[in-house]
């Protein structure tokens, strides 16, 4: 039996060719928004365009007691700043009825779950771009100058050098090939705004007696990152760092040996990789940002076009809010065919950049 299909679909063909029952699966990457956020205000949304207003905690003055002298009584100040569900992702496909009749696999169980899983992509490439300074996706991340509802900080306006990467995220926090001096005069960073200025990063091979003048190791960027949380009092328990794949290469060719062949046992589980190194649970994803061909490109040292993004922090920095609005199935009018659709809402907003810090590097 054959039957003509004006566009797109199955090719109309369903016998005498037998098709394996068995549907071959894309592979999928491992979502961490959700293991590194707070996801606290999830039940208090529920349309696009909402707002969840989040209250700050007032700050009290402390001042020296003195006998015989009156106190000073301040009021509290009530601060609060959004979390908006603002981002919105959907799909939709439809299954006609001669397909379906004749389809040897539950193509729409398929098709249902490769849309779940696309959509939890989206979002986890959307958020770890937005808690890293960046926005735009694979092929095109740009820096991010929009900042999404009230500032968490008010360390100044986009595009000053009161920021790092980004609307939101503090200078302070990003590291650069400018933050390590062992770089010497070979660092010609710049020092405009929002420039890359990438890190060269080399690991430390068995047997080296001194660290590289012209590179930095891996473990060093990761003791500096805790460095910067330690001073910025930052609570050392829930730190986490997520990584790409081009730098867990480097932190298994360390001589530390802290990550072998053998590491992860089954394999990776929800991208993590390692639950302490420097006090940070570390996970690897491939949907951190990148510029130009990313950090696998070796390039000289301070170069502002082809560089990846690491980013470190602590679980109550950032919220997240999500939400299946709706997924619903029925009758297309103009052919024989059920279609399914569903729409994707959710929302992401960093508390505290204090606890943020990014690092950008090259492979040297």
């Amino acid at each position: 039996m054959a039957i003509a299909s004006a566009s797109g679909g199955f090719n109309g063909n369903f016998s005498p060719i037998i098709y394996s029952k068995t549907a071959q699966i894309a592979l999928r990457k491992s979502a961490v928004v959700n293991a590194i956020t707070n996801n606290s205000y999830f039940g208090d949304i529920a349309n696009q365009g909402d707002t969840v207003r989040i209250q700050k905690e007032p700050d009290v003055t402390v001042n020296a007691l003195q006998r015989h002298t009156g106190i000073s009584v301040e009021k509290l100040d009530d601060q609060d700043f959004s979390l908006t569900i603002d981002k919105a992702n959907y799909f939709a496909f439809k299954m006609d009825d001669i397909e379906e009749q004749f389809s040897h696999v539950d193509f729409v169980r398929m098709a249902s779950d490769r849309a779940a899983y696309k959509m939890a992509d989206k979002m986890d490439e959307e958020c770890l771009g937005y808690l890293s300074g960046y926005t735009g996706g694979a092929g095109s991340w740009a820096v991010n100058t929009t900042a999404s509802g009230d500032k968490a900080s008010a360390s100044g306006s986009a595009g000053s050098a009161a920021d790092k990467v980004g609307a939101e995220l503090l200078a302070a926090n990003r590291l650069d090939a400018t933050k390590f001096g062992q770089l010497g005069s070979a660092d010609s960073a710049s020092t405009a705004y929002n420039a890359g200025d990438s890190i060269p990063l080399a690991p430390r091979l068995p047997g080296a007696t001194a660290l590289s003048s012209s590179t930095v190791s891996p473990l060093s960027v990761v003791a500096r990152m805790s460095r910067l949380l330690d001073t910025n009092n930052v609570d050392s328990r829930g730190r986490w760092l997520v990584v790409d794949p081009v730098f867990v290469e480097m932190l298994k060719d360390e001589d530390s040996r802290m990550l072998n062949a053998d590491f992860g046992g089954s394999g990776l589980q929800n991208g993590l990789v390692m639950n302490n190194l420097h006090g940070f649970r570390v996970y690897v994803s491939n949907n951190l940002p990148y510029l130009g061909t990313g950090a696998a490109t070796s390039g000289a040292l301070a170069q502002e076009t082809n560089f990846g993004v690491l980013v470190g922090g602590q679980d109550e920095a950032v919220a997240s809010a999500e939400q299946i609005n709706n997924v619903e199935s029925y009758r297309d009018p103009d052919s024989f065919a059920d279609i399914v659709r569903g729409m994707h809402l959710y929302g992401r907003k960093i508390l505290r950049p204090e606890a943020i810090v990014t690092a950008n590097y090259n492979a040297a």
